[in-house]
């Protein structure tokens, strides 16, 4: 047996063990052949090599967390270790579909939650193009978009471009105040709150003003070749045919394309025109493309929200 010290010397302890030890608690059943022990400003570790290796590079993960958001809770280190004994069971080019995608403004844990959202996570990497479809509040969007800057983060991209088609916007827009960007804010909102989730606002703004994020409306993706971007069309149900066509071959070399939309929440005036119930027909079975559907089962908001859904699906199925 093997015992192994760790100072705390530039830490708070109560900020890592907890008040009563909760957050030390929380540690010891990721490791049930160690025997921990918190005292003072050290933790004792006594086991065999192997595993202290291990729990010393987990903890240094936690101590790393800690000193970047100056916080830590039971959840983030459960979720920290979590992901590290993922990585321990298997080799890294064997995982690279950790359900924790990177942790988020705050320190949150922004990782897949549901089997459809994992499913988007793991055939992103395979596919150039995927369709995510289905009710709102599955996560389709922000799983898309978390996926979109742990590729930005990890240099897979130069930049990340977020659109959607400003249906509401075309009818009304006149109606709003400002110039065109503070107009068409409102209807791209759910793509910013999505990025306020998942880093710092001034530093989202920086790359904003960077133009290495875009968010825009999708009429401004005409004309352009988007190369070595993580692209994500929002709401394509609201996008005609040849609409979802100008998007699709505005595809570059070594770019990402999501495609997310609800095909029962159609806002243009005459519903027939949406063209992404034809485009998934048409890319079906094609290499290189993918698509996910998610069900009621995926949503994530309020419990009350699958059971909205299912009242309405009923609704619209018995003509009420």
């Amino acid at each position: 047996m093997t015992e192994h010290i760790i100072s705390l010397n530039s830490y708070d302890p109560v900020e890592i063990f907890g008040v009563y030890n909760e957050k030390i608690d929380a540690v010891k059943p990721f490791f049930p052949k160690l025997k921990i022990i918190a005292r003072g400003n050290e933790i004792k570790v006594i086991g065999s090599t192997k595993e202290i290796e291990f729990f010393d590079a987990q903890f240094k993960s936690i101590l790393q967390y800690t000193k970047r958001y100056q916080t830590l809770s039971v959840q983030s280190i459960q979720d920290i270790l979590s992901a590290g004994e993922r990585n321990e069971s298997m080799h890294a080019h064997e995982n690279p579909h950790n359900e924790i995608l990177f942790f988020g403004n705050n320190g949150k844990a922004i990782k897949a939650r549901t089997p459809n959202q994992k499913k988007l996570v793991k055939k992103q990497s395979a596919n150039d193009l995927l369709f995510a479809v289905g009710p709102a509040g599955t996560g389709k969007t922000y799983t898309a978009v978390a996926l979109a800057v742990r590729a930005l983060r990890n240099k897979e991209v130069q930049r990340i471009i977020l659109c959607r088609p400003a249906v509401e916007a075309d009818e009304k827009l006149g109606f709003l105040p400002g110039d065109m960007r503070e107009k068409l804010n409102p209807y791209l909102q759910p793509l910013y709150d999505a990025l306020l989730d998942m880093m710092h606002p001034k530093k989202l703004q920086e790359l904003i003003q960077d133009n290495i994020i875009q968010i825009a409306p999708l009429a401004y993706m005409r004309g352009r070749t988007l190369d070595n971007a993580f692209v994500i069309l929002d709401e394509a149900q609201n996008a005609t045919l040849n609409q979802l066509k100008m998007f699709l071959t505005r595809m570059g070399e070594h770019a990402k394309f999501i495609v997310t939309g609800d095909i029962t929440q159609i806002d243009l005036p005459d519903k027939n025109r949406s063209g992404l119930v034809k485009v998934l027909e048409l890319c079906k079975n094609v290499k290189g493309i993918d698509m996910i559907y998610f069900e009621n089962k995926d949503v994530v908001r309020h419990k009350l929200v699958s059971k909205i859904i299912e009242i309405f699906e009923g609704k619209e199925k018995n003509n009420i």
